[in-house]
């Protein structure tokens, strides 16, 4: 009996392609070359599923290019804002992410982000490698302590739930939105705010850690800016569509934002120019994910997907629309 044939669109950590050419035959992506959709389709052709990421911008047109021999597209990672999953469902398609597995990985960023931003972490490390510190200043440049502060978290599922259990080795206050109420032990003492504009105005530190979706998307912007207290900081760890970025670099330059902390950005890697030119933020390139234990979770999780879909069960993490 044939292996199964699994397109890989990006190259994958090592122990996650040696599981891949064990069970499937695979067609790899030594290069790891970004393929366009007219690309991707013609690599397809004859393969029986599609293990994707979220470089791969799988549309309605390019899910409807895909040859009839693709019946799953297993995205290595969790969120799947990439995928036109309503497309892939009426073509007969399932769809499948790694929830779960990134959790850790995440949260710890955004701790890092939180951290980065109040202690102006991108502008103390400029002074060094630009050799521009003269020498210790009582008077500053001075960042902000968060112990005690209000962490607003925009999103409590795993990934917020994990700030959040970080958040209070800080001595931070917690106070959240979610579009359900967590039960009072899985809140653990948080605060919870019915609208995100409630949240807003009661964060001293707003984390973004929803999904992207059409109520999320450029739900950061400068009506909901405007309800921060003075000199909030703003940190993103979950979809860079969610912030609007010129309302961002605006109260960032006015001082109503204090400073960002950023891991992802709408249009990544083309980000938003301004934000390179303010001193204000604490940027990073899309690490959330990016250990090595994280990433053969995340590639493990995509193949146990593939395995119950292959041995005619249902995938452990399937997408529905």
């Amino acid at each position: 009996m044939s292996l199964p044939r699994v397109l890989v669109t990006r190259k994958l950590p090592a122990d996650v392609e040696a599981r891949l050419k064990r069970d499937y035959a695979p067609l790899l992506n030594e290069e790891d070359r970004l393929f366009s959709a007219g690309e991707l389709a013609a690599r397809a052709k004859d393969m029986d599923a599609v293990l994707a990421t979220v470089t791969d911008k799988l549309d309605a047109a390019a899910i409807n290019a895909l040859p009839e021999s693709v019946r799953i597209i297993a995205t290595f990672s969790v969120g799947y804002d990439h995928i036109d999953v309503a497309a892939a469902a009426q073509r007969g398609i399932t769809v499948t992410n790694t929830p779960g597995v990134l959790t850790h990985a995440t949260a710890d960023i955004t701790l890092l982000l939180i951290l980065g931003a109040a202690r102006g972490a991108g502008w103390g490390e400029a002074m060094i490698r630009q050799k521009t510190w003269q020498n210790w200043a009582p008077s500053g440049p001075l960042g902000t302590d968060v112990t005690g502060k209000r962490l607003g978290i925009l999103g409590m599922g795993r990934i917020g739930q994990a700030v959040a259990a970080r958040a209070r080795a800080f001595g931070m206050e917690i106070h959240y939105h979610n579009r359900t109420r967590l039960s009072e032990a899985g809140e653990q003492g948080a605060h919870y705010h019915e609208s995100p504009e409630a949240l807003f105005a009661q964060s001293d530190i707003l984390s973004v850690n929803c999904a992207s979706t059409p109520q999320t998307r450029g739900l950061v912007n400068a009506r909901t800016l405007a309800l921060l207290p003075e000199g909030a900081i703003v940190v993103n760890s979950a979809r860079g569509d969610i912030v609007e970025d010129e309302a961002l670099i605006a109260a960032l330059k006015s001082g109503k934002v204090a400073a960002a902390g950023l891991d992802v950005y709408a249009g990544e890697p083309d980000i938003h120019p301004g934000y390179r030119g303010l001193s204000n933020t604490f940027l990073l390139p899309h690490l959330g994910s990016a250990t090595r234990e994280t990433r053969n979770a995340m590639g493990f999780c995509a193949l146990d997907n593939l395995d119950a879909f292959f041995a005619g069960k249902e995938p452990p993490n399937p997408v529905t629309p």
